[in-house]
């Protein structure tokens, strides 16, 4: 039917035989690829459940350690400051307690000063009191030394006058007191 040439029979069969060799060859290579990499995965997944560990849980495992150790030196952090914050407070109570008995004290003697510049007055005019009668007493005694040989009602006038000095400045005494 078809005639060919030998030749070109033969090279047309080669060249059937080649494509048909070449066609079949790529699914082969790419089987034995896939069939390779199935038995790399199986491997890596039978070494990984064999030894126990698995590179992904090591770093999830560390982060978290890292994370645990982190938030154990910020709990402590904050305790430490929590720690010094309350010794703060207790120093600022004691000096305010400090403060307060201070002022205290200071009222305290306020108080007892004007107390004893109040007496001071007080003796201050009971003594310029005293003193005025000493004065009026010897003034009367000089009267009456004066004029002994005066009548005796002269002599009465002066202790009568005497004993008035004497009673103003106890009054006055009493009433300063």
């Amino acid at each position: 039917m078809n005639q060919r040439s030998p030749t070109v029979q033969l090279v047309s069969e080669a060249q059937a035989g080649s494509v048909a060799r070449i066609g079949a060859q790529p699914i082969v290579l790419a089987i034995a690829t896939f069939a390779i990499i199935v038995a790399g995965v199986v491997s890596i997944a039978l070494w990984r459940s064999y030894t126990g560990t698995s590179p992904e849980l090591d770093r999830v495992v560390a982060a978290r350690q890292l994370q645990a150790a982190r938030a154990a030196q910020v709990a402590e952090a904050s305790e430490q400051l929590a720690e010094k914050t309350k010794g703060l407070e207790a120093t600022q109570q004691e000096s305010i307690d400090q403060l307060q008995l201070m002022q205290d004290q200071l009222q305290a003697t306020r108080r007892l000063l004007a107390t004893q510049q109040a007496e001071s007055k007080r003796l201050s005019e009971q003594v310029s009191a005293l003193t005025e009668t000493v004065e009026s007493l010897r003034q009367s005694y000089a009267s009456a030394r004066s004029s002994d040989s005066s009548s005796p009602s002269v002599r009465n006038r002066s202790i009568r006058t005497r004993a008035h000095a004497v009673r103003s400045a106890q009054r006055r005494t009493r009433s300063s007191g």
